[in-house]
């Protein structure tokens, strides 16, 4: 992949996290960015920081579209990068996932990333260069109990970056993907409450535990220490991946994303399977209080 000429940006979910601080850590560094987020309140905060953002809700196609060519006008036509952020998690036992919960973890996560990322290519093949950062996950390379749905998308998404990367070998555009593990951010409290709309916690084999996690994580304020890190190390990855002349084809933050993407291209699966159950609470009336159980999100 060649080397980004001019450096202009959009990255997309910018409400909180990730998004927000790779739209502050790129115009720091230099670049002229252009965030998208789905809510007014959002996007007043981003104009607010002196950003000229976009309104992005990747469900909704025509919204898709047109948020894509109103970003290129910005630029004048000219993208040097795609970081593509937006996303949530659909916290559950598979299951539990209706089929409504489950098109809608795909539409966002996957079909309207890909689809908004479509629509800038044409755009970086005329150039000659431009990169595609995909914000995957450690989840990407290995699934958790409750986080099916959520991993499924970024496996998906990891299967769709190998491909496109090839397609676009002879391009210029490159395709990176960054793999972070767990990361200070709204993401866990809005997967509770995203579960406590979408999830039957009265009648689940898992009721009870849906039920103490959803209240857990509602009013949780994780700090960063050894294992969880701030968003801000997710965007100085994205940068250094931008601003190399030989970027990797992935980079995994915090320790637990190494261990994961170690563990997934060397542990036997019934190893994995093994260390799961241990951690997993029975589908009796059981209180989640009673084991040391995983995170919904």
């Amino acid at each position: 992949m060649k080397m980004i000429q001019v450096k202009t940006a959009v990255v997309t979910g910018c409400s909180s996290g990730i998004g927000a601080a790779t739209a502050r850590a790129l115009r720091d560094a230099g670049w002229r960015v252009v965030p998208t987020a789905r809510k007014d309140d959002d996007l007043a905060r981003l104009r607010a920081e002196g950003f000229t953002p976009v309104r992005l809700d990747v469900s909704d196609e025509e919204n898709t579209r047109a948020a894509a060519a109103e970003a290129l006008a910005q630029l004048g036509g000219v993208v040097g990068a795609l970081v593509n952020n937006a996303g949530f998690g659909q916290a559950g036992a598979v299951e539990d996932l209706s089929r409504a919960a489950l098109r809608r973890q795909f539409e966002v996560n996957l079909i309207g990333m890909q689809d908004f990322a479509n629509r800038f290519i044409p755009a970086m093949r005329r150039q000659g260069w431009g990169r595609i950062v995909n914000i995957s996950s450690v989840l990407g390379r290995i699934s958790l109990p409750f986080n099916g749905a959520y991993a499924a998308t970024k496996f998906a998404m990891e299967a769709l970056s190998d491909a496109l990367r090839v397609e676009l070998w002879s391009s210029g555009v490159g395709v990176i993907l960054i793999e972070p593990g767990p990361i200070v951010s709204a993401f866990r409290r809005n997967a509770a409450a995203n579960a406590a709309e979408s999830l039957d916690t009265a009648r689940a084999a898992f009721a009870d535990y849906y039920r103490t996690e959803i209240a857990r994580r509602a009013g949780q304020r994780k700090r960063p220490d050894l294992f969880t890190r701030p968003p801000e190390a997710v965007a100085r990855v994205i940068l250094r991946a931008l601003e190399s002349p030989r970027p990797r084809r992935r980079y995994a933050v915090t320790i637990p994303a190494h261990l994961g993407g170690f563990m997934a291209r060397f542990a036997p699966t019934a190893l994995l399977d093994r260390a799961m159950r241990r951690r997993l609470a029975a589908p009796r009336a059981a209180s989640a209080a009673d084991h040391d159980v995983p995170p919904i999100a």
